[in-house]
């Protein structure tokens, strides 16, 4: 997964579908699912690319986007967020959020 910043944010969401995992260091339910993110960017290459962004180093693109509580996984396309998935979840949780792009 790639880590974006304020610099390689909006290039990233502009173009085709690009799942952003917004998270923290400290969070535990974030570093709980980074596994299963790896896995669905693996099965997903060439059609979607995953990336991260660290909010406490970006709190004013995560306060942009309204993420109040991580991890908050959004899908971008064309610069604009389709659909968001808050809290750890199960993989099946998330296939079936980005279903339409995966």
């Amino acid at each position: 997964m790639q880590d974006l910043d304020a610099g390689t944010f909006e290039a990233a969401i502009s173009g085709g579908p690009v799942v952003v995992d917004f998270w923290a260091p400290w969070c535990r339910p974030c570093h709980a699912i980074e596994p299963l993110l790896e896995e669905l960017a693996g099965s997903a290459e060439g059609r979607v690319t995953f990336a991260k962004l660290n909010i406490d180093e970006h709190p004013q693109i995560a306060a942009r986007y309204e993420v109040l509580s991580i991890p908050t996984v959004t899908l971008f396309e064309r610069g604009e967020a389709r659909t968001t998935v808050v809290g750890a979840r199960p993989r099946g949780h998330f296939e079936r959020a980005f279903a339409d792009w995966l």
